[in-house]
């Protein structure tokens, strides 16, 4: 499901048991110097991640200050984070002019404790190549590094290198609970360009061998990934960014199943292996 860019006014755009993705939660929250917002999700861990701007975080009492450290767009600077337990009360307050956030949340039923992801603590991983049109960096916000202090939430940005490419390829799917082959994940993307009159593509193909759908995506386009194979694309010309949450049915590590008929193109892509190990 695509899903045009609209003013959500701070209101969730993937809301708590949304019907085609039930496992995610997904708000935008647009601040000026001084305001703040408060929300609390039972049911759901979230995680807090400036995509400009600078923050304040308070989760019941727990302070986590100055959060954030980009400018204009989510390619200056890199991301920062805040872990919020199930149902925990969070108050965000813009300490900067203006600040967009990002509000990343996964079904669970356990309340853990909150903690914050700082520059120094993101998992980065770049693979692909030019040649492949698959140079791909992931920066993990909720990755392998902080696997032991999460439920089933991951958060992640992922960039596509150089003017143009491929992102998402080989194919691949985690629509189905079936161990050792494949781990159900729900994920939402928000999509952003550089220059932002950029755009791209974002197929999806429920099943091998036959037709699926195409969106045309532009800045600010959120997906809503229920099921199939889904790599996308930009347009030569622009950079593409898109911000991922996965929220897992069973656990957290994330087990993909690609495409048969693509399978192959996994020994032609550098890196791609240490790409999918990070993903837990």
């Amino acid at each position: 499901m695509h899903i045009a860019p609209y003013d959500n006014q701070n209101k969730p755009i993937v809301d708590a048991d949304h019907e085609l993705v039930p496992l995610n939660y997904f708000n935008i929250v647009k601040l000026k110097k001084g305001e703040h917002f408060d929300y609390s999700v039972p049911g759901y861990e979230t995680c807090i991640a400036p995509a400009t701007g600078t923050v304040d975080v308070n989760v019941e009492g727990a302070s986590f200050p100055t959060l954030g450290n980009r400018g204009v767009d989510v390619w200056d600077g890199e991301p920062e984070g805040v872990y919020v337990p199930v149902g925990a009360m969070a108050r965000i307050t813009c300490v900067s002019d203006a600040t967009e956030i990002f509000i990343a949340g996964a079904k669970y039923d356990k309340v853990l404790e909150p903690f914050d992801v700082r520059e120094a603590d993101i998992d980065l991983v770049q693979y692909g190549s030019d040649d492949t049109k698959t140079h791909r960096k992931i920066k993990h916000i909720l990755g392998a590094n902080q696997h032991d202090k999460v439920g089933r939430l991951l958060v992640s940005e992922l960039y596509t290198v150089g003017a143009g490419g491929w992102s998402g390829f080989p194919s691949h799917k985690h629509d189905t609970d079936r161990l050792p082959d494949e781990t159900r994940h729900d994920e939402t993307y928000n999509f952003r360009f550089k220059p932002n009159y950029g755009s791209g593509l974002q197929m999806l193909q429920r099943e091998d061998g036959k037709p699926g759908d195409a969106y045309h995506i532009v800045d600010g386009s959120t997906m809503l990934i229920d099921k199939g194979y889904h790599p996308c694309a930009v347009l030569p010309g622009y950079e593409m960014y898109y911000f991922t949450i996965l929220g897992g049915l069973s656990q957290r590590s994330l087990k993909q199943y690609f495409q048969p008929t693509h399978a192959e193109q996994l020994h032609t892509i550098p890196g791609i292996m240490d790409m999918v190990a990070k993903f837990k």
